[in-house]
């Protein structure tokens, strides 16, 4: 039997650093136990509405507050604009198949330029105002909303609609602005402009290709197909060539063939 070996005791000191690697290793651990603790409760209080943020628009494709005020795409080639009176009777009649036609063309855009006539004064200002505070509260859906309730409630040719107080979203801010000087400026400022360009009665029609930036004059209601048909001859209108605007009307509304 092998004698017994005398038992060295180990300094305390070296039995302390023997172990240390152990003591590290559990601190490791915990400190990754708290990143991933912490992450997770990131995760799980984070705010809902970040998860579901869609992305930002750009600039070209958002359509910004009027005026002037569109309906339709804003990325449309082809704009309408439409010079109207809001006690026009023949405005009146035409401005819902007008906006039927462009719901059907997504390539076509339409946009509204005051023109009241004055011998549809005062009633034909007070109701632009209407619109286009209604329009500045309420972004381009609320100024055609609007533009519909005044021709829906109008007795026309300068009789007025009986009380513009029963628009539904009058309120005290709509009757300050309608009241205001800016609304009326911009009223007039547009039919100044048309008056400017030669345009004296309503409803009259601008067809302008955004693309090559020309454009046609169109005078009174125009149907459907003679729109196809001057949007088809602006589309292929050499920009450098000079057309007289009623010889591409006359052209426009002669129903040439698409």
């Amino acid at each position: 039997m092998p004698p017994n070996r005398p038992t060295i005791p180990v300094p305390i000191q070296m039995q302390a650093f023997r172990r240390r690697p152990r003591r590290w290793q559990r601190w490791c651990w915990a400190l990754a136990a708290a990143l991933v603790t912490g992450l997770l409760i990131w995760f799980m209080v984070r705010s809902p509405d970040n998860s579901d943020a869609q992305p930002a628009v750009p600039g070209s494709a958002a359509q910004v507050l009027g005026p002037p005020w569109r309906l339709g795409s804003p990325e449309a080639r082809f704009t309408v604009i439409f010079y109207a009176d809001l006690e026009c009777p023949h405005c009146k009649s035409y401005s819902p198949q007008l906006q039927q036609w462009i719901d059907a063309h997504p390539d076509v855009s339409l946009q509204w330029h005051h023109l009241p006539l004055s011998i549809h004064e005062p009633a034909a200002g007070h109701e632009a105002r209407l619109v286009e505070c209604t329009g500045r509260a309420g972004g381009h859906d609320a100024f055609w909303t609007a533009v519909q309730w005044v021709y829906a409630n109008t007795r026309s040719d300068g009789q007025g609609v009986p009380n513009l107080e029963a628009f539904p979203s009058m309120s005290e801010e709509l009757q300050s602005c309608m009241s205001g000087e800016e609304s009326a400026r911009i009223v007039q400022a547009q039919a100044a402009e048309a008056t400017a360009s030669g345009i004296a009665a309503t409803p009259s029609l601008r067809l302008v290709d955004r693309t090559s930036g020309t454009s046609l004059m169109l005078s009174g209601p125009v149907p459907g197909d003679s729109l196809l048909s001057a949007i088809d001859m602006l589309a292929v209108t050499d920009p450098t060539e000079t057309r007289s605007p009623d010889a591409a009307a006359a052209d426009a509304e002669s129903g040439a063939p698409r």
